[in-house]
């Protein structure tokens, strides 16, 4: 089944390059995005990048998607304590969620069950649902509690993709280094990425 429609969850660990690259490709691939931005992550936003993300749901739904072409309607971005949103319900959320970056905070939150607010429920609902979920750590060191709850979700269904680049594929530049873990994302969520070409692929051409 081709996936239509994602989740994805910004938080507020180093790396939103991360999650707004794989932003970025979702829409280029034609898939609907539904965005949850936490208030920390808008901090690292503004630190790590010369974007002006508005603070506002509305105005960021808008800002996003001028900024990477996207559709009408095909990137909607929910605030964190929008319960009504089809994120917080089984029988409305996609069957996919990625979690890019995420925060050792919402880390712990999310294998805990915590549902504080709309990240936390939407990650809640994909493991109750058995629906597929991603997180992308980016921490170091981890701690024990760290690699506990990273244990603990992988063992719920959940799959744990750090924010570790590989060197193999030669990367010139601080993009190609975000693309590396973007593309492996893409390529657990099944959808078609020239990002990285997957591994032995020219041997069998």
């Amino acid at each position: 089944m081709k996936l239509d429609r994602v989740t994805l969850a910004i938080t507020g660990a180093s790396g939103v390059q991360y999650g707004l690259r794989l932003l970025e490709c979702l829409v280029a691939a034609d898939i609907q995005v539904l965005v949850l931005i936490s208030r920390a992550a808008q901090v690292v936003i503004a630190t790590e990048t010369e974007l002006k993300m508005p603070g506002a749901t509305a105005e960021q739904e808008q800002f996003l998607t001028d900024l990477y072409s996207a559709k009408d309607g095909q990137i909607r971005v929910f605030g964190r304590e929008q319960w009504m949103s089809p994120v917080a319900s089984g029988s409305g959320a996609p069957s996919a969620m990625v979690v890019c970056p995420c925060s050792t905070g919402s880390l712990s939150a999310i294998a805990c069950g915590a549902s504080n607010n709309l990240i936390e429920r939407a990650a809640d609902v994909a493991l109750k649902e058995r629906r597929q979920l991603i997180l992308v750590p980016r921490e170091a060191p981890y701690s024990e509690i760290h690699l506990e709850h990273m244990l603990k979700l992988t063992r719920m269904g959940a799959v744990v993709i750090p924010a570790s680049p590989g060197f193999y594929n030669k990367p010139a530049s601080v993009e190609d280094m975000i693309d590396f873990v973007v593309a492996r994302i893409l390529n657990q969520l099944g959808v078609e990425q020239t990002l990285m070409p997957r591994w032995g692929d020219d041997l069998i051409r």
